[in-house]
């Protein structure tokens, strides 16, 4: 389903204010639930019990960096009619597109993992039921906001729109609860780390941040969505997105404040074990902030999974298709990646160490998608009048070396001791 550009850029020229936009908003509040998901949750949760408001700078920097990246993946589809995966198997050698598509389907496990252990963990922490059924209600559910899809992509972005309220509803309600100090939020923007075990973290943070299947995601989200017929309409078009990534990701970077800001006023310095864990989280509100907290936390994170889920397994087919051309149904994917979430259920491991582990592996990710994105948008013959400036794609270089860096920064850190 796609709207006709004549029709929607002339309707939009009629009307004043926020109605002007409101057309053109969708693609990039569904790329924003990819960083909300549980995988923040628990990088934040985390950095906020452990280290205070400290790394809220790193937060922010993964914020501005995402707005960047997500403007340039979307300009892509909307310049080019064309995916970064299509577009990476159209241009460069087939070997690296096929090393490109097993590297990007890691990555999707890792996204898919961590998106699921979250829902069936929040669900588990409503009901009191064992994660296992948790596991088996998250699949029932999100096989349900997938059948959502087949309506158009409105349908979609109404539903994705509205977990977005859900989660911001929520953790609003426990800042205010919190009431954290605003001087030490304050001091918590400005650069720095406190050892290795920081720098560990805020990879993870950037990882759930700065998500690679969702760069590949947005591009397709943005293509031939309102089909254009000239450069100008391109260009216009190109301007409306441009607002959708600010306000949703502006929103997105919010509620990731929030969340470490909320950890760091509740946990940090109260002497709490395992704080960082989501379920210590979860049980630990309760008597600090009241059950209202603990509710509107465990809320949260099922509507994160929920959705971020349903978009992750979007991803997925985005990459298979894109890369390989190889086409299978929604629900025989969402079945297969399913599968490692049920493994580390059974297995017993700690959910939350696993979804922080998943957010790192995510950060190994960027670099995969971002580089050939700035390739591909620097490009005149392929971007035309869309085709970035110097300045953007430098910005864009700067922030991936910063992602390359404080990868190779952790390994060194993981070797050396």
């Amino acid at each position: 389903m796609t709207l006709r550009a004549e029709e929607i850029l002339a309707r939009r020229g009629n009307r004043r204010g926020v109605a002007r936009i409101l057309p053109f908003m969708g693609p990039a509040v569904i790329a924003s639930i990819a960083y909300m998901d549980p995988g923040n949750f628990a990088t934040n949760i985390q950095g906020g019990a452990q280290f205070g408001y400290a790394l809220l700078w790193v937060i922010l920097a993964a914020n501005l960096m995402a707005m960047l990246i997500q403007n340039l993946s979307a300009k892509l589809g909307i310049a080019t009619g064309r995916n970064l995966p299509e577009t990476i198997r159209d241009r460069w050698p087939r070997p690296l597109v096929w090393l490109y598509w097993v590297q990007a389907e890691i990555i999707a496990m890792a996204t898919d993992l961590a998106e699921f252990l979250g829902a069936a963990l929040a669900i588990g922490l409503l009901t009191g039921l064992p994660l296992i059924w948790g596991a088996a209600i998250t699949g029932v559910l999100t096989f349900w906001l997938l059948t959502i899809q087949r309506r158009g992509f409105r349908p979609l972005e109404l539903v994705i729109g509205g977990f977005v309220a859900v989660i911001g509803v929520a953790y609003l309600t426990q800042f205010i609860l919190a009431r954290p100090q605003l001087a030490e939020l304050g001091r918590g923007f400005v650069p720095g780390f406190q050892g290795v075990d920081s720098v560990y973290l805020a990879v993870g943070i950037i990882g759930a941040t700065v998500m690679p299947h969702v760069i590949y995601l947005h591009s397709a989200l943005t293509q031939g969505r309102v089909p254009t017929r000239n450069d100008e309409e391109r260009v216009r078009l190109s301007r409306l997105n441009r607002v959708d990534v600010i306000v949703s990701m502006g929103v997105a970077g919010l509620i990731n404040m929030s969340m470490l800001a909320v950890a760091a006023a509740t946990f940090h310095g109260k002497g709490i074990e395992d704080a960082g864990n989501l379920e210590t989280a979860y049980r630990t509100l309760t008597p600090l902030l009241g059950p209202a907290a603990a509710t509107a936390f465990a809320i949260a994170l099922l509507a994160s999974g929920l959705s971020s889920s349903a978009v992750g397994t979007m991803s997925g087919q985005v990459i298979m298709q894109g890369f390989v051309q190889f086409n299978i149904p929604l629900w025989v994917r969402r079945t297969v990646t399913m599968l490692p979430a049920f493994i580390v259920i059974l297995l017993g491991l700690d959910p939350t160490s696993v979804l922080v582990l998943s957010q790192v592996v995510l950060s190994f990710g960027v670099p995969f998608a971002l580089v050939p994105l700035l390739l591909f948008t620097a490009r005149r013959d392929i971007m035309g009048v869309l085709t970035s400036r110097p300045l953007v794609t430098g910005l864009g270089w700067l922030f991936a070396s910063i992602i390359i860096g404080l990868n190779a920064y952790l390994l060194w850190g993981a070797f050396t001791g």
